[in-house]
């Protein structure tokens, strides 16, 4: 019996460069971003679902490739990046300097010292995983792609070596890199890689 295999791709660049964007910015991709992705997916063709974050950055890629492999896409709002609450919008120079406390703050605890009106980091690993544990049920035996982002990779990777909260941030994320689980095993095979002559 095969295995479920889960792809993890995080989206590329999107218009407007790094800043915090959470789930309340919905930003395309931009000209880069889009090179990005196609790069790293290559001829790259084994799954059977596509399963993606609802915002412009992940569902349009997502929708061109599920079509270019004559596959299905699923929507997930559940996938929706993390609420960065009032830094959203804002690049990590600004916060620095608008609120330096507030900016150490948080990363020496990011999840007892979030963001003003931040979402919950508890709460948005709950929506995450959950969600994640009905997808790998509902297309067991398959090989799986989900784009998505940062926070939501990191999320579904601490789930998998069953880390706490704060365990997420031990994983680095680049733009368009894969991470793949092996969902039977719960074992990682490799995170931030590029799926290229795998």
């Amino acid at each position: 019996m095969p295995d479920t295999i889960v792809d993890l791709l995080r989206h590329g660049e999107p218009r407007g460069g790094s800043m915090y964007r959470g789930n309340s910015i919905d930003d395309p991709l931009s000209d880069k971003g889009w090179q990005q992705m196609w790069q790293s997916v290559g001829e790259y063709s084994s799954w059977q679902q596509i399963i993606s974050s609802p915002m412009l950055r992940c569902k349009e890629f997502s929708e061109l490739l599920a079509g270019k492999l004559s596959i299905p896409v699923h929507i997930e709002n559940n996938f929706k990046e993390v609420g960065f609450g009032s830094w959203e919008g804002l690049t990590r120079e600004q916060v620095k300097n608008n609120n330096l406390t507030e900016y150490n703050n948080f990363y020496s605890d990011p999840v007892n010292k979030r963001p003003l009106e931040a979402e919950d980091l508890n709460s948005f690993i709950q929506r995450v995983t959950t969600s994640y544990n009905k997808i790998v049920h509902d297309f067991e035996n398959q090989n799986i792609l989900i784009i998505a982002h940062a926070g939501v990779i990191r999320a579904i990777l601490a789930n998998t070596v069953q880390a706490p909260a704060m365990g997420m941030y031990n994983f680095k994320i680049d733009n368009a890199c894969f991470s793949r689980i092996n969902a039977n095993s719960n074992n990682i095979i490799f995170t931030n890689q590029s799926l290229i002559n795998k």
